[in-house]
This record gives structure tokens, sequence and C-alpha cells, in this order.
């Protein structure tokens, strides 16, 4: 088994048109990388997210924006995970909320399906982040975050995002919807991913 692949560049394609999470992934790298770009900005065009996995469709995504930048290029592709659903909505986390991005929509359809689960045994569920690392020649390193808790209803608290209101990390009482934001990211599925991709590529011990 070969080594991992080291990123060695000054520049990092951050596959996304979400401006809002250029930012925040830069924040995490910028001991490590110079620039920036998103494929917004370049004007790359966005795959059809069509693996079955939250690694296929990072590594999809993440492969697509370094082949057409002939830069490497980095991708997520995160959601939650339920125990009770089998696995549902998970890689389809985002496409509950509509295309409204309603996700009040989408935490209220996840109460509605588990009442209807026979026999069910306690709300057991985990966030899910896949971090993908490409480069032109179509090489990838990536690595999977977690983090596990239990689903509560109705939801608690405005801060966060997605299904944070419904989410109980183990070892809390309060959702992720109302911890403090710096606590939420220390503990995060998507920081997990993040130390783990640090190390694996870039040196991090």
């Amino acid at each position: 088994m070969s080594a991992p692949r080291q990123f060695t560049g000054d520049t990092l394609v951050i596959a996304t048109h979400n401006k809002g999470k250029v930012p925040e992934i830069a924040a995490l790298l910028e001991a490590y990388v110079a620039k920036f770009p998103s494929a917004g900005e370049l004007r790359l065009a966005e795959p059809e997210e069509t693996e079955s996995t939250y690694i296929g469709n990072a590594a999809l995504k993440a492969r697509a924006a370094a082949i057409a930048s002939g830069l490497p290029a980095l991708a997520d592709d995160s959601g939650v995970s339920v125990a009770g659903l089998d696995g549902a909505p998970g890689i389809y986390s985002a496409r509950w909320a509509g295309p409204t991005k309603d996700f009040t929509l989408a935490m209220e359809r996840v109460r509605r399906e588990l009442e209807a689960v026979p026999d069910r045994k306690g709300d057991r569920a985990a966030f899910i982040c896949a971090l993908a690392l490409a480069w032109p020649d179509g090489h990838v390193e990536a690595v999977e975050g977690r983090l596990d808790g239990t689903l509560t209803f109705p939801p608690r608290g405005g801060r966060g995002f997605g299904y944070d209101p419904i989410f109980i990390p183990d070892g809390y009482t309060i959702t992720c919807g109302e911890m403090d934001p710096a606590e939420k990211q220390a503990i995060s599925h998507r920081a997990d991913a993040f130390r783990k991709l640090k190390i694996l590529c870039f040196g991090s011990k």
C-alpha cells in the first residue's frame, strides 16, 4: 500500500459554488495553503452527484474541479444518517430540505418518518463529513469524519444550520442548535474530518 500523497503547492481549489463555505475551509487550512480560489469563482461546472456514498460524491466533485482547473481541489459531502431510517437521509440530507433549502421541512420529515417505524429502538444518528483532495492527474485522497448523537423533537435552538436543532451530541444535553458555535465547531464531524486530512496530506501531527 503506497503512502498518502502530500499536498505541496500553494493553491487549492475549493470545489464549491457556496460562497459561505470557502472562508470556513480556508480558515482551517490557512497554515498550509496560500490561495483558495473556488469552483464558483473559476466558473467551473458543477458535476451531478451520482455516487451512493459521502466519500464517493466528495471525490467526484474534487476530481472534476481538479481536472477542469489544472490545480489540486478539495471537496466535501456531508449529511445526517439516522439509524432508525436505515441511514437516511444520508447523502440526500440537503435534498430533503427541498429546492428552497428549508430545513424545518427536512427535520419534520425525519420526525414523521421515524414515527412510522415499527418497534423503533431509540433515535441514534450521526453527522458525517467526507473530504476528498484530488489532483489534476485524477489521484484522490479521502477521509471521513463523524459526530455521533441522538435526535430530539421538537427542534431546539436557533444557532447552527441544517439538522443542528434536533441533534444532541453524545456527552451533551443540548442540541447543536443551542451550542456555542466555537464549541460545536471543535467537536463537529467537519472538524474530525479536517484533523484526519491534515495528518494524511499536510504533514500535521
